[in-house]
């Protein structure tokens, strides 16, 4: 198992996370100009508003990703699509590599994060809301099995809605190349997170 996950802790993490969230390349998280202060401030909120939860992902026990989990009828989604039960919305944030990036590694973190998500029997569907300018993104989301159902508008951007059901990520995994092996037995968090 490659990946584990463990409950983002906001005053301990932060100056970590901040080293991520002010970077270029996550200009789309919308905190490039956060202090740390502003990062400790947001993620806690985040972890006390019962509908909302945030996630840092380890390879070999190093923070390597930070994930948020959602209740899309807790979030700006609600009332812009017809909420199922048993969604859970879904972000994801990869840190900037310390060495050659390698090929094939924000997928595999992705599998992780959604292997996790699909493990919980009352998850049917993960949804995203990239920025619709976030084509990378939207090129991994369809790689893994989501499907695009539209832009709407959100306070901080237009996004592109997705969504990815459990027998469409299982069919996606089943096409990637065997040449690329992804994560497939993540940790499950603490019980009592989302």
């Amino acid at each position: 198992m490659r990946f584990t996950f463990r409950s983002m802790e906001p005053d301990r993490d932060a100056p970590l996370v901040h080293g991520w969230v002010t970077r270029p390349y996550a200009s789309f998280w919308g905190m490039l100009s956060a202090s740390v202060r502003d990062v400790a401030e947001e993620y806690a909120k985040i972890q006390a508003s019962g509908h909302h939860h945030a996630l840092l992902g380890l390879d070999g026990g190093v923070p390597a990703f930070l994930t948020e989990e959602y209740l899309p009828a807790s979030s700006p989604l609600a009332g812009l699509y017809p909420v199922r039960p048993g969604d859970v919305g879904m972000h994801l944030l990869v840190a900037p590599p310390s060495a050659a990036p390698e090929p094939g590694y924000t997928a595999a973190v992705m599998d992780a994060v959604l292997a996790r998500l699909f493990a919980r029997p009352e998850v049917e569907r993960v949804v995203v809301e990239p920025d619709v300018r976030n084509t990378r993104i939207h090129a991994l989301n369809g790689r893994l099995g989501f499907q695009p159902a539209g832009v709407v508008a959100l306070p901080d951007k237009d996004a592109l809605l997705g969504f990815c059901s459990r027998p469409g990520y299982q069919a996606a995994r089943a096409r990637l190349e065997p040449n690329n092996p992804l994560s497939t037995s993540p940790v499950p968090v603490p019980e009592g997170a989302l």
